[in-house]
């Protein structure tokens, strides 16, 4: 089982349609980067639970709705009557989104260490706003560290959202911090750039791969050895590219359970040929999801070869 750890929230949309210029109509879709992750693992038919707090109002019992549906175990999600995180999206005219937070005083921060994980985690996935917003930032890190050091396998993309960020070279220091204990890297090629530092230097620190997305340019991974592999982009309409990151994500860790390599010994042990299934395999479901509106990831029989 891939257990992915951190929030659950609710985009809001720009609907379809001319609208009021001022006062423009939104949908709400279940999203945040942990969520929209677990939702694609389910998908693609691997064993993944959610680990999250998620709160009891309408949004969330529709958060965890989705959950269930697409086979996500969510006996690990704690409940709590706060308000459902929000975030608002706006879409750009190349289909990349940006986002603005409510955020003040909501359930998912508010997450706590769980005692264990259940005995069939192989794996656990963490990144984007439950690494920055405390408490729970704090318990998530906890998190990383002691299953990092039970032996998980652990994936970690911080998915930079510099506006909830008010400091940022202790983000980054933090960030920096967390590398010892992080088997596989994923970044946008954006994020590194506001981290700052070069995948060698991140390598040098303890991931056994980094994973780099190009947006359209497609996916290179580096690794520890030296290595380094890429495949292009899928050419597809984009709609939006919202959970493309996390569809990424996903793949990786669907498709290293293929080649049994969920643990640091096996990625190192990676070939061109392996890499290139893996990384072409995330390349097409990542552009499935830019072709439709919002965080929809593919389902299995839709990367059938």
């Amino acid at each position: 089982m891939i257990v992915v750890a951190g929030e659950a929230l609710i985009d809001l949309v720009p609907a379809a349609g001319p609208g009021d210029a001022e006062l423009p109509a939104l949908l709400p879709r279940r999203g945040g980067g942990p969520y929209n992750t677990a939702v694609a693992l389910g998908r693609l038919g691997s064993p993944v639970a959610f680990c999250s707090r998620v709160s009891t109002d309408a949004f969330g019992e529709a958060l965890l709705r989705g959950l269930r549906a697409d086979g996500v175990d969510t006996s690990l999600v704690q409940r709590g009557p706060e308000p459902t995180t929000l975030a608002l999206a706006a879409i750009g005219a190349d289909g990349s989104a940006g986002y603005g937070f409510y955020v003040e005083g909501t359930a998912d921060r508010l997450f706590e260490l769980p005692q264990r994980l259940p005995d069939s985690a192989r794996a656990v996935s963490l990144g984007t706003c439950s690494l920055v917003l405390e408490p729970g930032a704090s318990a998530y890190e906890q998190l990383l560290r002691r299953e990092a050091g039970r032996g998980l396998f652990t994936a970690l993309d911080p998915n930079v959202r510099a506006a909830l960020i008010p400091d940022a070279d202790a983000y980054r220091a933090r960030f920096r911090s967390w590398l010892p204990h992080t088997a596989l890297l994923k970044l946008s090629e954006e994020d590194a750039d506001w981290l700052g530092g070069t995948p060698r230097e991140w390598l040098a620190a303890g991931p056994a791969a980094v994973v780099l997305t190009h947006g359209a340019d497609g996916v290179r991974v580096l690794t520890r050895d030296g290595g380094e592999f890429a495949v292009p982009g899928e050419k597809v309409d984009v709609v939006d590219t919202i959970g493309a990151g996390d569809t990424v994500n996903a793949a990786l860790l669907h498709r290293l359970a293929a080649h049994d390599a969920l643990s640091p010994g096996a990625v190192a042990g990676l070939g061109a040929d392996e890499w290139r299934d893996i990384l072409g395999f995330a390349a097409r479901a990542a552009a499935i999801t830019c072709s439709r509106a919002g965080a929809e990831p593919p389902y299995a029989a839709e990367l059938a070869d």
